[in-house]
């Protein structure tokens, strides 16, 4: 399987994402749909960071003059400069042109770089949510590519209306509407499109710490977006190195949407590889984005849970009965009711929820309003290691009459499928219908999803 790994130990942010991209193989010239749709172009540089080569992307004006912003007193949400502490004087810049050189600077103390040219950033109008997902969609990107990129503001919409209270359709972007971060979330979307890699991972992504200014004041890092797009994040957050903003907003919704997290960096037969640099340079910390593509092995997908569990003697069956239904509801991801023997001998049950850890606490909830205990445990299993698992459709032909069979697919992290078992209510719902056997039903759409296969 062909796997894109980004290493998060210094964070991330939009324009280290197309850095690292572009250094990793992805050609740019695959970002000219953004350059022709905004009045910005991109700029590929390179600059050195503690000793480590590293691409930079910058998102340029074209107008030779700056234009006016909408005003800040139109703008109802957003956090602040979309870039934060990653921001390197201009954005991003030309892969088609011409290049220039970043490594300048006293390395020794943290200090974010300045250039001459006019850089994108917050410039062009600060939209709203409705605005950029119809720009996006005038563009004329690839079906994947625009799919991809309105998912990845709907994620930066939904951060912004929760923090502010405010409707997805309501929203107003600041520095997340202008069109430099545009062309940050659909260039990203473009280049890792070209990369055509089947998976992507990212080991856990720094924040960094201290505080930064925002619209509405002074704010912890990371900022209550970045919080609210890591709860539905697959990643995992860590602080530090550094006293900086490392993790952005639009850094945050880009990984969020493609990446699953992992522990460590897995094993992978390397194609290429690259590093996209940040605007600070730090004393001790590359401050870069490495990204590794190769082959990818073929074990499970590690997948983070907890589980739930508490005993019960005296639920009505219907109640029990019904917490497949009501806890995955709540997010539960598998439920089991298992019967047990009570104090004084009296029969019982013991449920077990197996639950996302961001999800434990409304479940744990719903869990107790359903079956009225007064105690439920959490145990940290950690995680638990699950299939890929797709859905086909067999098509049987019985006595000339033909009958769709829902048939699901599992497969390892290497595309390796190793079963197929066929939907019972399908199944059933043919034999009944046909004469036929549920068993004979679910053999026949099996082996003709496996003989197409």
């Amino acid at each position: 399987m062909r796997t894109l790994a980004f290493d998060g130990r210094m964070g991330a942010s939009g324009d280290m994402l197309l850095a690292a991209l572009v250094a990793a193989g992805a050609d740019p010239d695959v970002l000219a749909p953004v350059e022709e749709a905004l009045d910005v172009r991109y700029e590929l540089g390179t600059t050195e960071k503690n000793g480590i080569r590293a691409t930079t992307v910058d998102v340029l004006l074209t107008d030779a003059e700056e234009r006016p912003d909408s005003g800040d007193d139109e703008v109802d949400t957003d956090e602040h400069d979309h870039e934060g502490g990653h921001s390197h004087g201009h954005e991003h810049g030309d892969g088609h042109s011409h290049s220039h050189d970043h490594s300048h600077g006293d390395p020794t103390h943290g200090h974010e770089e300045s250039h001459d040219h006019q850089r994108a950033e917050g410039h062009g109008p600060h939209r709203s949510y409705a605005e950029v997902v119809e720009l996006v969609e005038e563009m004329g990107l690839p079906t994947d590519v625009e799919r991809d990129a309105l998912a990845v503001f709907e994620r930066l919409g939904e951060a912004e209306a929760s923090v502010h209270g405010t409707d997805l359709d309501d929203t107003h972007f600041h520095e997340v509407g202008a069109d430099d971060a545009i062309a940050d979330v659909v260039g990203t979307c473009l280049l890792l499109a070209d990369l055509d890699v089947d998976r992507v991972v990212t080991t856990p992504l720094a924040t960094g710490g201290g505080e930064v200014d925002i619209d509405h004041g002074v704010y912890p890092v990371p900022t209550p977006a970045v919080v609210e797009i890591a709860q539905q994040a697959d990643w995992s957050l860590k602080g530090g190195p550094v006293e900086a903003e490392l993790l952005t907003p639009t850094g945050a919704a880009i990984l969020a949407h493609f990446a699953e997290g992992v522990d460590h960096l897995p094993p992978l037969t390397l194609d290429s590889s690259g590093y996209g640099a940040g605007g600070y340079t730090f004393p001790n910390h590359p401050n870069v984005l490495r990204a590794l593509v190769g082959d990818g092995s073929g074990r499970l997908t590690r997948d983070e849970i907890t589980v739930l569990e508490t005993n019960l003697d005296d639920a009505p069956p219907e109640v029990l009965g019904g917490l497949q239904e009501t806890l995955k509801a709540a997010g539960a991801r598998d439920v089991s009711v298992i019967p047990a023997t009570m104090k004084k001998s009296r029969p019982g049950h013991l449920v077990k929820v197996v639950v996302k850890p961001e999800d434990a606490e409304r479940v744990a909830r719903k869990l107790a309003e359903e079956t009225g205990t007064l105690g439920i445990r959490e145990h940290g299993a950690g995680h638990r290691w699950i299939a890929s698992r797709a859905f086909e459709t067999a098509t049987l032909d019985v006595d000339g009459a033909a009958y769709d069979v829902t048939v699901k697919v599992a497969s390892d992290a290497a595309a390796d499928v190793y079963d197929y078992s066929a939907e019972y209510d399908d199944a059933l719902a043919v034999a009944l219908e046909t004469g036929l056997s549920v068993r004979e039903v679910m053999r026949r759409a099996e082996e003709t999803v496996r003989s197409a296969s």
